[in-house]
């Protein structure tokens, strides 16, 4: 009998088993995070800006309604009599966050950099690059017989400059001086790559435009080394004084590593005829990046550009 009672014993504990263990509760599950939102820089904005037609090359860049995204960086402290000074930025954005970053530090630090408002142009994109757009803004037309190295690119759409250079210096202009503070006068211009080949081109046809002008990197090998037509002519107006009012100070800056093109040699090369016009007047300052390459120049060219721009290099 007492056999029998602990067989039932047995039995009823199996059988509420699984019971008592399902009545128990639930460990507690980890509640799923909301999503991450977005990191927005402070003191930064952004707008798009539709080009107008400002004459001719509808189809490519600077007029015929292409988009143009524009990032700005402003500094927090009001603006100085008679308006911020202003850093124009190609290729937005790949830079822009570089440049952005850098202002407001320097401005935290009470750097003279800091007092710069940052405008960077770029293109309704995510890619760090619109490689196409870039490429028909910033270049001049292709040469009648394409150069063996730029073969692989006859395809392209090249030689927006001009129209890129209106949109720049009328309506981009226009908008800018509409909705903030800046100063007319100075206003300075950074581009690296291609951005420095047209960087070197505004000098040369438009050199009163701009205060400041640092070419990153230039592309000075680009078709055939044909900005060399542009350079020599500015030199000979330089020289027998027929630019009227400041001419832009120039930077320019490549990295050690600079091959490609030959850039770094040209630089070096470009900065040693600059100073040869020094006694006319133009004001140079030259830099090479140990250790840097092409991409990685712009990098380290944010602080002495933010700085040259602001008078303090």
């Amino acid at each position: 009998m007492r056999r029998l009672a602990l067989a039932a014993m047995v039995a009823l504990s199996a059988l509420a088993g699984p019971a008592s263990l399902a009545a128990e509760p639930a460990s507690p599950q980890p509640a799923t995070p909301p999503p991450a939102a977005a990191y927005a820089m402070p003191d930064t904005e952004v707008f798009d800006l539709t080009a107008r037609d400002e004459g001719g090359g509808g189809d490519g860049g600077g007029g015929g309604g292409q988009v143009y995204r524009i990032f700005v960086s402003r500094p927090s402290a009001p603006a100085p009599a008679g308006g911020y000074p202003v850093l124009y930025v190609l290729d937005a954005n790949a830079l822009f966050a570089g440049f952005a970053g850098e202002r407001r530090l320097e401005e935290f630090g009470k750097v003279a950099g800091g007092g710069v408002m940052v405008v960077g142009i770029g293109y309704p994109t995510d890619q760090v690059y619109d490689m196409q757009r870039r490429l028909y803004d910033l270049t001049p037309p292709w040469p009648a017989h394409m150069p063996p190295a730029q073969a692989a690119m006859a395809g392209l759409k090249a030689g927006g400059n001009e129209n890129f250079a209106r949109f720049l210096l009328g309506q981009l202009r226009g908008e800018i001086a509409g909705r903030y503070p800046v100063s007319k006068e100075r206003q300075s211009l950074f581009g690296h790559s291609l951005g420095g080949l047209f960087a070197l081109h505004m000098l040369y046809t438009r050199p009163t435009a701009f205060e400041a002008i640092v070419a990153a990197s230039p592309s000075q090998w680009w078709n055939d080394q044909s900005l060399l037509t542009e350079e020599r002519a500015f030199a000979e107006r330089l020289q027998a004084g027929r630019i009227d009012g400041p001419v832009s100070r120039v930077l320019v800056v490549a990295g050690e590593r600079d091959t490609m093109g030959a850039i770094a040699v040209d630089a070096d090369a470009l900065s040693r005829r600059f100073d040869a016009l020094s006694a006319y007047g133009l004001r140079t300052r030259h830099a090479q990046f140990d250790a840097e390459e092409h991409v990685t120049v712009p990098t380290r060219a944010i602080t002495p550009s933010l700085r040259f721009v602001a008078g303090a290099f």
